[in-house]
């Protein structure tokens, strides 16, 4: 696991075991062939000169038999010579092989038996197929061989036989055995020389590898680390190049890069910092005169029955808008916490499913006056989490108000779920739904499906967005599903203690009434 960890991490390591492992499948199979041809050609040679000497031995042989005639003493004479100095083309050697001479089967061997084995062996060493052949015909027949002697030790030998007759007797097997210990030597020599170049010759690539891919790795690695710093916020990290090469056209280009984005960056995080400062100044500055406004406002509104209808129907105009007004102030305050990351959450102890239903009792007459009805779904049991209870009840407000703009007049569905982990609210209307782009854009600041469309109640625009917000500072998730007149499906998916990771969903973003997977394929 270490090792795995550790080649995903290193790039230069993966270089130099993937040219290591090339390299030695390819010394092994160049090797490999430069043994094959070599011990081939070693035996090869061995093999034509034991041929061409059991030739030479069994022509010698033959020719003193004939020129001993019917003597039994000079066919001994010249049995004995072979074995004991060995007879090529009529000379003796100091480098005979060994030598078995055993009479074949049906061979009179009573007169005379002129059976030689030379010291240490015995007749029994020749394997019976040899002999089979050798007593078939005249030619000569060869076979390797492991033979052991009387003392136990055990050496390679090319046998290679023939039939001779001897005078006045009969047939018998001359075998003679090539001792071939020299040139297993000589191909274990050439084996071992091989083998110790072989993992030279890796060792080198090896270290001829990691030497260049050091010096193309090093400057990565330095871009990763200074792409890092900056990632982290330390702007003015760069990376230290020297030389004209491609590597140092590559820093030179990173450090480029590195500098556009710090000036956009900086140009960004001020403009930024002065919309957010002109945000919340704009709605702190508004709200003296918004209250003076309300204050005015409120007393023309107490004494609107004096005035004519239309003057009255102005008054609670202005007064519907001034309400609006302040709303879009608050969403805008609290939007600017949120860019500026100050928003923070006050987690408390508290029952999900009763503010659940509070929220829906504050709304159910502005749903009853649109004709929408709404139907909740929970637990028997209360379901007690630890967050904040004022944002998790602007969430469901926003969520149920929204229903209730959308669902023309249709039933609501409230769903409250449960697990080890999570908690899950679902409000589900069958409205005019949503489009595939309407559901990736639908929390976006400000933005409407239908730009035509009248709302039920006076929007901020704003509503999704600060739910969405909200969900995140909790470490919760809020989910959106519609399709085109088949409704809305929204899911605020809580841990069950606020700040907690999310490990399961109870409730699923597409909702169980629909089985329509592949509506947009």
């Amino acid at each position: 696991m270490k090792l795995t960890r550790w080649l995903r991490h290193s790039l230069a390591a993966r270089v130099v075991i993937s040219t290591s492992l090339l390299s030695i499948a390819a010394i092994w199979i160049a090797g490999s062939a430069l043994y094959t041809n070599l011990s081939s050609g070693i035996k090869g040679v061995k093999y034509d000169s034991s041929i061409s000497d059991t030739k030479a031995t069994v022509y010698a042989l033959q020719y003193q038999f004939l020129l001993a005639g019917d003597n039994p003493k000079s066919i001994q004479k010249a049995i004995n010579d072979l074995s004991t100095n060995g007879i090529v083309f009529g000379t003796a050697t100091n480098t005979a092989p060994y030598l078995i001479f055993i009479p074949a089967p049906g061979t009179n061997v009573l007169t005379n038996n002129y059976t030689t084995v030379s010291p240490f062996l015995t007749g029994k060493l020749i394997p019976e197929e040899l002999r089979k052949l050798v007593r078939k015909d005249s030619n000569t027949h060869s076979s390797y061989q492991t033979i052991t002697n009387t003392f136990g030790l055990s050496s390679q030998v090319l046998v290679v036989g023939n039939l001779i007759e001897v005078p006045t007797v009969g047939n018998y097997e001359l075998y003679l055995l090539f001792n071939l210990d020299n040139q297993n030597q000589t191909l274990q020599i050439v084996s071992t020389s091989l083998i110790a170049t072989g993992a030279s010759l890796v060792f080198l690539v090896g270290l001829v590898t990691f030497l260049v891919v050091r010096q193309v790795v090093r400057p990565v690695r330095e871009a990763a680390k200074t792409a890092e710093a900056l990632s982290s916020g330390d702007l003015g990290k760069r990376m230290d190049v020297k030389g004209d090469d491609e590597i140092a056209r590559l820093g030179h280009a990173f450090n480029e890069m590195a500098n556009s984005l710090q000036l956009q960056i900086n140009r960004l995080e001020n403009l930024s910092s002065v919309q957010q400062r002109f945000v919340g100044d704009v709605t702190h500055e508004l709200r003296t005169p918004l209250t003076t406004l309300r204050m005015a406002a409120g007393m023309i509104h107490s004494a609107r029955n004096t005035f004519d209808p239309s003057l009255q129907r102005s008054v609670e105009l202005m007064m519907v808008q001034l309400d609006r007004f302040e709303r879009l102030l608050e969403d805008l305050l609290e939007i600017s916490r949120f860019d500026a990351e100050v928003a923070v959450i006050e987690p408390v102890e508290f029952d999900l499913c009763l503010l659940t239903t509070n929220a829906i009792s504050d709304l159910r007459m502005v749903a009853s006056e649109v004709g929408v009805h709404i139907e909740l779904d929970r637990p028997a049991d209360s379901i007690y989490i630890k967050g904040d209870i004022r944002r998790v009840e602007r969430i469901l407000r926003n969520l149920i108000t929204n229903a209730i703009d959308h669902a023309e007049a249709k039933p609501i569905n409230i769903k409250i779920r449960q697990d080890e982990h999570a908690v899950a609210v679902a409000v589900r209307d069958h409205g005019i739904g949503l489009d595939k782009e309407s559901s990736l854009r639908v929390f976006d600041r400000f933005w409407r499906a239908d730009p035509s469309r009248a709302r039920i109640r006076g929007g901020t625009g704003l509503g999704l967005s600060i739910s969405l917000e909200d969900a995140r500072l909790h470490n919760g998730e809020l989910d959106a599903w519609g399709r085109p007149n088949k409704g809305a499906h929204f899911v605020l998916t809580l841990p069950r203690v606020a700040g907690e990771q999310i490990q399961s969903r109870p409730i699923k973003a597409t909702p169980l009434d629909f089985h329509e997977e592949n509506f947009y394929l």
